[in-house]
């Protein structure tokens, strides 16, 4: 009934048209008559240099084109993909506001990692296809003048998965979609795969999927700093705050079947700064909701979801925060160097860290185990009870493994599909997603970044066809689901 006016918001114009609702003109504008005014007061002031009596530079600015929500790797690739295919150096004025300035519980930091390209959906591969180029070449993307070159330390042992006599056909439809799109991955009998890996216990496993390149780990912290000062360099502004509402205009229109919808223009943001109850208004033309887990939040914030059950207006962004542990253990008689991260038919998961024997992975849980996402507290006993069992079961030596440590970090998922969301919303038509990715955000990151750019930018997708992470299928009920997730 509404796909016709879901499609029609979905391709309307993108921000050039948008820079216009700023008022007083764009925001360069805006800047130079700041510059007028400052000129001014300093020939009128004694004592040289303006210098104001209130420090404001912890402040957002009053006016910017763009506004980015959350300034994890997803956000900081959103605005660095903005800056980059901006038609004129410094046309875009971009601000990023984070509300952690410590990235403590950020999953980027929380995260193991890793990139794959054995997606079951081709978007997935081409995603992951996207970002490995980008990682691989990082520093023809992310240097900066007088800045020491990034060390990403990629390991590229692979991806290793494991399927038991019922996955072993979705396994194989799976490698087929993987290699149409490129990618470098090889089938392998549980024969073949004791000879290459005979730490493993074959028992239960019918066929094993192995990537033969671009599959691996790498320090995500190196990316999230090397984004950050690249962007900083590149003009962007960071403010260290909340946001906490939205101010925005609204229209109404008639769909094609007669019904009546609100549409919403996001006219300013409001900013609440951190430790303070002071907030800054910010005008801007356009939001990016990159906010991870909490998007759900935001996306409440600016409206969306507020009606009735059923239609566009009352259908919310299925994103929600689901905490997940990550374990780190020692075991000497461990797998060694050429081990790749090996995901087990249990949905158990480990990979190498480091050279000297030590190993990190965990579980998904079920539904029924999913632990309080309100903190970021670790539940030992999942790994005694869960994770350990099935990793000794695959992994005979990881019988006398010793845990050394561990942590919680938060998936951005997606209860809906499980897959990211990506693009403008059919309502409220200036904010536009970049979440919902349900814990390969991080490996994606480089891609839906630049994807998110050209919406924004030209109206349409044009690296690679994201049309199938709108935020219209949740409406439609059109899942586009993703069987390898962990």
């Amino acid at each position: 009934m509404f796909r016709g006016a879901v499609q029609l918001c979905a391709s309307r114009g993108h921000l050039v048209r948008g820079l216009s609702t700023l008022r007083g003109g764009s925001t360069l504008d805006w800047a130079g008559k700041v510059s007028e005014i400052k000129k001014k007061m300093q020939s009128i002031l004694p004592g040289g240099a303006w210098n104001p009596l209130y420090d404001t530079s912890h402040l957002p600015p009053e006016q910017s084109d763009v506004v980015i929500v959350g300034g994890g790797v997803l956000g900081l690739s959103v605005a660095y993909w903005l800056k980059r295919l901006e038609k004129q150096r410094g046309a875009i004025r971009v601000l990023v506001v984070e509300r952690d300035p410590t990235y403590s519980q950020a999953s980027t930091g929380l995260s193991v990692g890793g990139i794959h390209q054995q997606f079951s959906l081709p978007e997935n591969v081409q995603l992951s296809l996207f970002s490995v180029d980008f990682l691989r070449n990082i520093n023809d993307y992310l240097a900066v003048v007088n800045g020491p070159p990034l060390d990403l330390q990629f390991n590229p042992s692979g991806y290793l998965f494991l399927a038991s006599e019922e996955g072993a056909a979705i396994m194989e439809n799976n490698v087929k979609v993987q290699r149409q799109e490129g990618a470098k991955v090889c089938l392998m009998s549980p024969e073949q795969l004791q000879n290459k890996f005979p730490w493993i216990n074959t028992e239960g496993v019918a066929l094993a999927s192995y990537g033969l390149e671009g599959e691996g780990w790498f320090d995500p912290r190196c990316l999230l700093q090397g984004l950050w000062r690249k962007v900083q360099a590149m003009g962007v502004h960071f403010c260290h705050g909340e946001v906490t509402r939205f101010v925005s205009s609204s229209n109404h229109m008639e769909t094609m079947s007669g019904e009546e919808v609100t549409l919403r223009r996001i006219r300013e943001v409001h900013v609440k700064m951190d430790h303070s109850v002071e907030y800054q208004p910010v005008e801007c033309a356009i939001v990016i909701n990159a906010a991870g887990a909490w998007s759900g939040r935001i996306a409440e914030l600016a409206g969306i979801g507020r009606g009735l059950p059923g239609t566009l207006q009352g259908t919310k962004l299925p994103v929600e925060p689901r905490k997940r542990y990550v374990y780190l253990w020692h075991c000497p008689q461990g797998p060694g160097l050429e081990s790749p991260l090996v995901a087990d038919t249990s949905g158990a998961y480990f990979r190498r860290d480091g050279l000297g024997n030590n190993y990190l992975g965990g579980c998904s849980p079920t539904e029924e185990e999913e632990p309080d996402p309100g903190n970021l507290e670790v539940d030992h006993d999942f790994f005694q009870n869960k994770v350990w069992p099935r990793l000794a079961q695959r992994i005979p030596a990881f019988k006398s493994l010793k845990v050394q440590s561990a942590w919680a970090g938060y998936y951005d998922y997606n209860t809906f599909d499980q897959n990211g969301v990506v693009g403008p919303h059919p309502l409220v038509v200036n904010m536009y997603f970049a979440t919902g990715f349900s814990g390969h955000g991080l490996q994606q990151a480089p891609a839906v970044g630049r994807a998110v750019a050209e919406m924004v930018l030209e109206g349409h997708f044009q690296t690679i066809n994201l049309s199938p992470f709108l935020f219209s299928r949740f409406y439609l009920g059109e899942k586009v689901q993703e069987h390898n997730i962990f």
